[in-house]
């Protein structure tokens, strides 16, 4: 995969746009991978990257904490650039903060705008690369006709009804992210994956082969689903290697964890947060 370090002038054009796919990729305390979507995402020249915030959730704690990022961004035309990136600052006003906030989408808002810009430098970006659609297909078929021989038989649930079904729709755009050696989390679309329970993920890797088919053994991972109608959730498990099912090799990730990313008040769904009464109001 052919790297560069910078945007070029056709890159910062393309994304412009509101309506496109921005993920970022970060890393908790723990060093946990998480993934959420930043549709505000752009390039501000050539080596760097802006954002901004109207809601306040994981990912805005967990850069201050570690600014090494990982993003994807994908046009409207199935167009797609992935990179990394290192958090540097963040402000309340000036040029970019105006800007954002001109635009249709925040200027007519009446319950919210963009109250922080986030700057980013790019360390390392792709080309401008097609999303392989044949080949997501064939994946996720081949997932779909396998997943039921790759359930777990486990009591209890993490995945609710309405998530599981979610990540097994063929329509939902799905994205991978980890942690690599350097430090920097990678993302990976993953459209072919699917739920084969509420306790577990899989897919096949008929796309993006090399890459799914580095990451070792009892990685941690984060999913991210996103619909459509701009319904999505961010999930997190063990990627615990590639087993074959009815002679299809099948990736699997054994979840542990549930996020929320959707406004207006983003959290965690799994493990439940126990949820304590406020009795001191002083």
């Amino acid at each position: 995969m052919k790297m560069k370090h910078y945007f070029s002038p056709e890159d910062i054009k393309a994304f412009e746009p509101e309506n496109k796919i921005g993920l970022l990729a970060t890393q908790n305390e723990q060093g946990l991978p998480h993934l959420t979507l930043i549709t505000t995402m752009q390039a501000n020249g050539p080596t760097e990257l802006v954002w901004g915030q109207f809601t306040e959730g994981v990912s805005k704690k967990n850069i201050i904490s570690n600014p090494k990022t990982g993003f994807l961004i994908m046009t409207l035309d199935k167009c797609l650039w992935r990179g990394k990136a290192i958090w540097k600052q963040s402000k309340t006003e000036g040029e970019e903060y105006v800007r954002f906030n001109k635009l249709p989408m925040w200027r007519y808002n009446s319950y919210f705008g963009l109250h922080t810009i986030h700057y980013m430098n790019l360390v390392e970006t792709t080309e401008k690369a097609s999303l392989p659609v044949a080949g997501i297909v064939l994946s996720a078929l081949l997932t779909k006709i396998s997943k039921s021989n790759a359930k777990t038989k486990k009591d209890g649930r993490i995945f609710n009804a309405w998530t599981e079904a979610f990540f097994n729709k063929l329509d939902t755009l799905k994205f991978l992210a980890y942690v690599s050696e350097d430090g920097f989390p990678i993302i990976i679309p993953l459209l072919q994956c699917q739920a084969s329970d509420s306790h577990r993920l899989v897919f096949h890797p008929g796309v993006y082969t090399d890459e799914l088919n580095s990451i070792n053994k009892g990685t941690d991972v984060a999913v991210f689903g996103l619909s459509l109608a701009m319904e999505d959730v961010s999930v997190r498990g063990k990627f615990t290697g590639f087993k074959r099912h009815q002679t299809i090799k099948l990736g699997i990730i054994e979840l542990n964890w549930v996020y929320n990313s959707m406004p207006p008040i983003p959290g965690q769904i799994y493990p439940p947060v126990e949820v304590n009464a406020v009795e001191d109001f002083g």
